[in-house]
């Protein structure tokens, strides 16, 4: 490998010119161009170039020429440069290696001409390259001292190139020799570059092309030097601020203050103390309050430090309610605010009892089901208020995203713990009451899965080790009152059922809405609207005839808007001058709400006066309902139609109910081949609205029976049961609501499978039944009994009913 050539002229060299065509030893380098008048150590360690310089004598003249493919090893004639320089070897020395160190002299410029030897080493023929000089010397003038000018000054600003070459530079008179010299003591020039200077026989040309290169340095050097000194402003500048700010700190040290801060993190280091973590976590908030001590208040993620700790300061690791429990006024307070609902209000004394010899106990994970309006979030609000704790309501309605509950990681801009640990933080207690309302209608996509998330949170076994994605440390969530609230559970996972405690809100009867009304209400309503009682009055039979005639629901929502619309037509009346005290009554309630909007004594009695129509009762998310079912016949061949937009397993009890009047014809007093020439269609009304299930089978058994007997049901008369191929009658769920769902129609009569009598005598009260015959049904034969009375002049059917004897009236 060749060295880095001299840098400094000989002062007396010893020329040997080459005048005319002369034989001399060829020396191939690579990466290298030697000027004249320059002074180059090469390093020789090929075999032919270690021979060459063993071959010199006195004459110790050789020609420097570059390879142009420096990856050659073994380069020949065609891999050489035509222009060399002519070198004289002054010094050569012996390595460890074998391998020679040459120090070496350029002459001047020589053009190979014609090669004479390539083994063991080449010589060539060599002329020669003399310069030519330019006609127009203040030309030339300038050049050179353009090229002096920018040397001396890619010199002053360079740190690796020394001062003195710009004394040199400036002291050299030749301008074929200033270009050389320059040129040699470039280190960004490339080989090309130099070869090209070096081949340039016109000084001029030499000269200009020199400058080109000098001026592209000279730009890219100043553009460097712009570079380092802003970024040695930014650094000194940060620098500055370092030590000002500590200063600052030694200052304020001294003067016993704080800067804002350290004032922060003392004043996050007391709450952490006195927040009453558990040891684990108050580890981790100490290890991040360490960090953000040793962050500037500039850093990008220094607020979101600092929330992070504010967090777990803030949350009441050990705070609780602490309130002494009393039985008696949670009694009172409860039936204060809320008429009957027995079984929640002794399901919730039951706790008490238990938290009172039990401090330390779990909390239950209830969860209220009923249709809207029937008071589930307001209880849950009157059950905080008997507990004497903190009451929150986190609406998991339409929530899609599982973060909602458990929260973000701390990697995302504006992350947040979940609405559980939110909700903590803001009741400001670890045993408050956290209402779940409508869990019935989480969502689920893309996102995540809600109610998944709810299974380690609702989970007495699991949540007292809660983890909140944002926060990271587990969190006791099972000091809290979970209540969670729904319509419907057919929506709810069965793992997250399986983790609640169900208790089923059913509707209100007329009597208790009429109570509800007089208690809560009107007095609500009244002073909502701006009046007093003074200026209107609800008698009892008034808020009666709302209930029946003006309002069809399980809850008592509906009501209350309808007693505010009378109290804010009340309140107009007031303003209009007309102060005397309304006493509102069927005629006041028409002026203000128009005719009734609901026929109960006689939609029931008319519809049902021809053959083959009954009355079933159907269960609905939003509380019973009467179901009218009709039948009828034609001229045809023994077709069956269904329509109503029925579901598959009502379609199902279709089909059992005509199988088994089909298969009992004779009992019925009909032929066996009845259908033979009729066609049968069952058609439930309300075709828009989907139905399914298997509790009106009794009913259609009925309306087959009633219609091909041509005998009219009982007159207000309802009925519900699942029935068999076998004529028997199997029980079914939502009886209040269905037999509420009867009373708001002005049905008379009820039959209900045998199996439901515990339902009646526990969910039904002696006044709700009160006005109502209950039949007990086990076999359609009992049902046909009660439903088609005419039926027992027939001789058949009184064998039958000596046969399993009819179900007596309740």
């Amino acid at each position: 490998m060749p060295s880095q050539p001299s840098i400094l002229p000989p002062e007396n060299p010893q020329k040997r010119s080459v005048s005319g065509p002369k034989r001399i030893p060829i020396l191939p380098v690579r990466d290298t161009v030697l000027f004249p008048h320059a002074v180059l150590p090469l390093t020789v360690g090929r075999e032919s170039s270690i021979q060459l310089i063993e071959s010199l004598g006195e004459e110790r003249s050789i020609v420097v020429a570059a390879q142009l493919d420096p990856r050659l090893d073994a380069p020949k004639p065609t891999d050489l440069h035509e222009v060399g320089t002519l070198a004289t070897v002054h010094k050569v020395v012996r390595m460890p290696n074998q391998s020679r160190f040459v120090f070496t002299e350029g002459v001047e410029r020589v053009r190979l001409i014609r090669y004479v030897q390539t083994e063991p080493f080449m010589i060539a023929e060599v002329e020669t390259v003399e310069d030519i000089e330019a006609e127009n010397t203040s030309s030339v003038e300038a050049l050179v001292r353009n090229v002096v000018g920018q040397f001396q000054q890619i010199v002053s600003e360079s740190a690796t190139l020394s001062d003195e070459l710009r004394t040199i530079a400036g002291n050299i008179e030749d301008s074929s020799r200033l270009v050389d010299f320059v040129a040699s003591s470039l280190p960004f020039l490339t080989t090309d570059d130099k070869q090209a200077l070096l081949e340039t026989a016109s000084v001029p040309a030499r000269l200009d092309l020199l400058t080109k290169h000098l001026a592209k340095e000279l730009e890219v050097q100043q553009l460097r030097t712009k570079i380092q000194s802003e970024v040695q402003d930014q650094v000194q500048q940060s620098q500055r601020d370092y030590y000002l700010r500590e200063q600052m700190k030694a200052i304020q040290k001294e003067l016993g203050e704080q800067d804002e801060g350290q004032r922060e993190v003392e004043d996050l280091r007391k709450k952490i103390e006195e927040a009453g973590m558990p040891e684990d976590v108050k580890k981790e908030a100490m290890k991040e309050l360490s960090r953000l001590g040793r962050m500037s208040p500039m850093a990008a993620d220094y607020s979101l430090t600092r929330n992070y700790i504010e967090w777990l300061a803030i949350l009441p690791w050990a705070k609780s309610s602490g309130s002494k429990i009393d039985i008696n006024k949670a009694r009172e307070i409860l039936d204060e605010d809320h008429y009957e609902l027995k079984k929640v209000k002794d399901r919730i004394l039951d706790y008490l009892s238990v938290l009172e010899l039990k401090p330390d106990m779990k909390g239950p994970i209830l969860c209220f089901v009923g249709p809207p309006g029937v008071g589930k979030t307001s209880l849950g609000r009157s059950i905080a208020r008997a507990l004497g704790r903190k009451f929150q309501r986190v609406s998991l309605g339409g929530m899609h995203d599982e973060a909602e509950i458990r929260g973000h990681r701390r990697t995302y801009i504006g992350a947040l713990p979940g609405q559980i640990i939110q909700s903590i933080r803001r009741a400001e207690t670890n045993d408050p009451v956290i209402m779940l309302d409508e869990v019935d209608k989480l969502g689920r996509d893309f996102r995540g899965d809600p109610a998944s998330a709810l299974l380690e949170t609702l989970d007495p076994e699991q949540n007292n080790t809660f983890r909140d994605n944002y926060l990271d440390v587990p969190f006791d969530l099972s000091k809290v009152l979970f209540i969670c609230t729904a319509n419907m559970l057919d929506t709810v996972p069965p793992p997250l059922i399986d983790r609640m405690e169900i208790i089923p809100l059913q509707g209100y009867s007329e009597e208790e809405k009429v109570h509800i009304a007089a208690r809560y209400l009107v007095p609500r309503q009244i002073k909502g609207n701006g009046i007093t009682e003074e200026q209107i009055e609800f008698p009892e039979s008034a808020v009666r005839h709302i209930v029946r005639h003006y309002t069809r629901e399980a809850g008592v929502r509906k009501l209350e808007q309808v007693i505010g619309t009378v109290c804010r037509k009340e309140a107009r009346r007031v303003v209009e001058g007309k102060l005397e005290k309304l006493v509102v009554d069927k005629d006041v309630l028409k002026e203000f709400l128009g005719g009734i909007q609901v026929r109960v004594e006689t939609e029931v009695a008319e519809r049902v006066k021809r053959p083959g129509v009954a009355v079933g009762l159907a269960w609905t998310p939003a509380g019973g309902d009467i179901l009218f079912i009709e039948a009828n016949k034609m001229k045809g061949k023994g077709g069956f139609t269904m329509t109503g937009q029925i579901g598959e397993v009502m379609q199902e009890s279709m089909q059992a109910a005509l199988t088994w009047v089909r298969s009992n014809s004779a009992l019925l007093g009909l032929p066996e081949d009845f259908n033979k020439d009729l066609d049968l269609h069952i058609h439930v009304p309300a075709g828009a609205i989907p139905k399914d299930g298997p509790s009106a089978g009794v009913t259609m058994a009925t309306v087959l029976a009633s219609l091909l007997t041509d005998i009219p049901v009982r007159p207000l008369t309802a009925m519900t049961g699942e029935i068999t191929l076998s004529g028997n009658v199997l029980p079914v769920g939502g009886i209040k609501e269905k037999f509420l769902a009867a009373r708001r129609a002005g049905v008379e009569t009820i039959i209900l499978p045998a199996d439901n009598r515990q339902d009646v005598e526990e969910d039904l009260t002696p006044e709700m039944i009160a006005g109502v015959s209950i039949h007990y049904a086990s076999r359609i034969e009992d049902v046909l009994a009660v439903a088609l009375p005419l039926l027992k002049a027939k001789p058949e059917v009184t064998s039958i009913a000596a046969e399993h004897g009819a179900s007596a009236a309740a």
